[in-house]
């Protein structure tokens, strides 16, 4: 459920406030990707079904894509792609994340709402909101932003390249069918290595190479 008084608050104190969030950060395959918005004061979207991307049907998310996007003062996207991920780890590939969208904001975010319970980076005031995507609509936003570009960059840039893994159905998560597809080819360039090392596989995954 949208609070609309945490918005509310940060919005009479500072002219911009930019929501921030991640998708892909448990995926097994492709990039983690953040998203920063800075929505207006006052915008009329209380009854437009904005909510944690989680929560949305694909088509719902993009009428609502569409429809941030149009009505923002603001928003940037940002990728971090799974070799980064394996040299740096996850959490860290996850601020740059972020960092990387805030910092391709064209307005200069004065207070930041992070959704989780961590951030670090650039030197900006900011508040960290768990299940921030469930109350802030700026950080709801900001998940369907990222959700919907990680998404297309999934379904039209790699699946046809590696379509028997079928990314475009899972997105790169690590689903039973996905699973089975590497057990039969190995891994594509988008699979994540030290992702897969938790699995039960039929080659040994050594120096980050299974080959």
């Amino acid at each position: 459920m949208i609070i609309d008084n945490i918005e509310e608050y940060y919005q009479s104190k500072y002219q911009f406030v930019a929501g921030v969030d991640e998708v892909g950060r448990g995926s097994i395959a492709g990039p983690v990707v953040a998203a920063a918005v800075i929505l207006p004061k006052n915008a009329f979207l209380k009854d437009s079904g904005i909510d944690d991307s989680k929560k949305l049907t694909s088509k719902k998310r993009e009428y609502l894509f569409n429809l941030i996007t149009e009505i923002a003062l603001a928003y940037s996207v940002a990728f971090i792609d799974n070799q980064t991920i394996d040299k740096i780890n996850i959490l860290k590939s996850t601020m740059c994340a972020m960092n990387k969208a805030i910092e391709g904001l064209k307005i200069k975010p004065e207070f930041l709402l992070i959704d989780g319970n961590y951030f670090s980076g650039l030197n900006i005031e900011h508040s960290t909101i768990i299940k921030g995507d469930e109350k802030c609509i700026s950080i709801s936003a900001a998940s369907i932003i990222a959700k919907v570009s990680r998404d297309k960059y999934m379904s039209e840039v790699c699946h046809p390249k590696y379509p028997e893994y079928e990314f475009n159905k899972n997105k790169g998560y690590g689903v039973k069918k996905h699973i089975e597809a590497i057990k039969k080819h190995g891994i594509s360039p988008y699979h994540r290595i030290s992702f897969l090392k938790k699995f039960d596989l039929n080659f040994k995954i050594d120096n980050y190479s299974l080959f």
